[in-house]
Parts: structure tokens; sequence; C-alpha cells
């Protein structure tokens, strides 16, 4: 089922699912009960342009602080809660928005419970299946199929509470399987699809295994919201996913920062530059295109589609708007200089 024929769910204010955005999500770093952290964590990864952000549930001073986070942030809140439901009930009443949870982790009778307080309080409910842990019985399945199975069964459940508010998620660190069982999920349910992978590594490890397994299923016309999982920088998850949606142009509003690799020519600190630069340009829901190139000997004329840039000169730089010479710049002003063109034409 194509992404925009599925269900539409509501999570907070926000809708997922049917024609709305392929939304982006990440998860916070903090425990839950770090309050300030979490807080100022949350509205950073907004500002970058994320739209649904997940924190974990472990105990009940985390389920409780829901209530006062959600007084300081903008953007939906998604509790992720294992083995007690008594945290994903109070994590509910406390303000949730939307509850993550794996069904399989739950006595039946405490899932019964969770469900009919969602019910009251109308949030949605994230069905999550690593391969990971998946019920045994399906362990002699390939794992692509015991996933399906699994969520099957767990879907087939929440139907028969008569409860049909729900986003489903497949998940594994391996990409054909995580692809093929988003597949299956995909041709058998209405129901939203959020995508991503598990336990998917270093940056350049989830960069580069995220954009083939989410690229695939984004392609194929597969998922409601992403995240791309990262052990690192949160900030990176939110580069990714963006930089994702904008080369398969579900994205259209995303900046793009090009910047040279830099070699024996390079005249400026390029990689401090773009370092300051890039979280201040992809706080626009801008199209622009902005250059950092390291030297005048063909960063202009390689850049010269470029909305914005500069190139390296001795202790200087040039800025260039399409192509053109505009001025000079000290080294000293340079970030300064370029936020404040951005900022004109963002």
């Amino acid at each position: 089922m194509n992404r925009k024929d599925t269900l539409k769910v509501k999570a907070g204010n926000i809708f997922i699912g049917g024609s709305e955005d392929l939304i982006i999500q990440s998860m916070t770093s903090y425990k839950t009960s770090d309050i300030e952290n979490i807080i100022n964590e949350i509205n950073y990864l907004e500002s970058l342009g994320c739209q649904l952000i997940r924190v974990s549930v472990l105990d009940m001073q985390d389920a409780l602080a829901i209530k006062e986070i959600k007084k300081h942030i903008n953007i939906p809140l998604v509790a992720d809660i294992h083995f007690d439901s008594s945290l994903a009930i109070q994590s509910i009443e406390s303000g949730a928005d939307k509850i993550r949870i794996n069904p399989g982790n739950f006595p039946l009778i405490d899932l019964e419970k969770v469900i009919e307080k969602a019910k009251k309080y109308q949030i949605c409910i994230r069905i999550g299946v690593n391969y990971g842990s998946i019920d045994k019985k399906y362990s002699s399945l390939e794992p692509s199929k015991a996933m399906f199975e699994s969520i099957k069964e767990y879907v087939k459940l929440f139907e028969s509470y008569d409860f049909n508010n729900l986003i489903l998620s497949v998940k594994s660190s391996n990409i054909i399987d995580c692809i093929e069982a988003n597949r299956l999920i995909s041709k058998q349910f209405k129901y939203p699809i959020h995508i991503g992978l598990t336990e998917a590594g270093d940056t350049m490890s989830s960069v580069v295994s995220s954009t083939i397994a989410l690229g695939k299923l984004i392609e194929e016309g597969i998922g409601n919201t992403i995240r791309v999982s990262i052990n690192g920088n949160r900030e990176d998850e939110i580069y990714c996913a963006k930089e994702i949606l904008k080369n398969y142009n579900i994205r259209t509003n995303i900046p793009t920062l090009i910047a040279c690799p830099t070699c024996g020519r390079c005249k400026i600190d390029t990689k401090s530059i773009v370092k300051e630069i890039k979280p201040y340009l992809y706080s626009f829901n801008s199209n622009i295109k902005v250059a950092v190139m390291g030297c005048v000997v063909n960063g202009i004329g390689e850049s010269s589609n470029a909305d914005l840039g500069i190139a390296g000169g001795d202790n200087c730089a040039m800025l260039f708007k399409k192509g053109q010479i505009i001025s000079k710049v000290p080294y000293k002003d340079i970030v300064k200089v370029l936020k404040e063109e951005i900022k004109k034409i963002a």
C-alpha cells in the first residue's frame, strides 16, 4: 500500500498517514526525568526539523516528568515503554501524544488496560517489533517473515479490542530483512508505517545503511514517519533524514549545504565554518543552496549554481551569489556575514 493510501492518525498537533507529509522523528538521549536537558534537546532538534520526538520511560519518575516537559515543547511527544503497563498508563495521563510498545512485553490483562486508556485519551499506539525481540515461536522463519507474522498477530489482537488508532513498525539491523518486512506489512495493512533501522551503528555506518534501506522503501512509496538511528549526535539523525527526503523529492523546502572536501589549496578552515553554519541553515524551511569552498581556484566555478557561497582566500573569503563575486570578507567575519545573507534569502 502506498503511503498516501494508508489511514490517517493524529498525534498531538500533527497527522500521520494518508496524504500527509512523511514525518521526521528522533529520540532523546537523556533520562526523561532530567527535565531541563530533555526540554532543551527537544527544542533544539525541533529547530533543525524534527517533527515528532520519542522519550524513554523507564520508571514512574520518567512517566510523571512528561507532564512538565509537555508545557515547554511544541512537537508531539511519544512515550516508549516496555514491560510495565502502569508506566504506559501514567505516560498517557501525563500527556503523551502517542505511545510505543512491543505488545509481547506485556501480559494480556495489562495490555487491555493500556488499550482502554489509549481509547479514553484518543491517542495512537505504535506497535514496534524488532527482530531481536520477536516471539520464539517464529524463530524458525526467515527474519522478515518472522517480524511480519509477529506484527500480524499483534494487529489482530488490537483489532479484537476495536482499536485501530495504530502505527506499525518492524525494524532490523539487516538492510535486506528490514526492507522485505516493511514490504510485507505494507501489502497487508492499511495502517501508517514508521520506517527505520535498529542498532544501525556509528554515524557513518548508520548514514550509509539508512540511506540505502529507507531510501529504497521511500522510493517504493512505503513509510509515513522516518527515523535515522545513530550512535552519535542526535542532530545528525535529523540532517540525514532531511537529506534522504530531499534527494527523493519528498520534501522541497530543505536547504542544501555544499562544501569542498579540502586539499592543500584550502585557504580557510572550512570544517569549522560548516560546523557553525549547518544548524543555522537547517533551521530554515527553504531550498536555499549555500556553498563553503576552501579556495578560489575552482570554488566559485564549481558552485556557480549556489544561491550564496564563500571561497577562501588569504585570511579572507570571497562572498558570491549565483557565481558572481559580491564582496571580500575578513576571515573573522565569515560566519557572521554568511548568516546575515542566509537570513535575507531564506
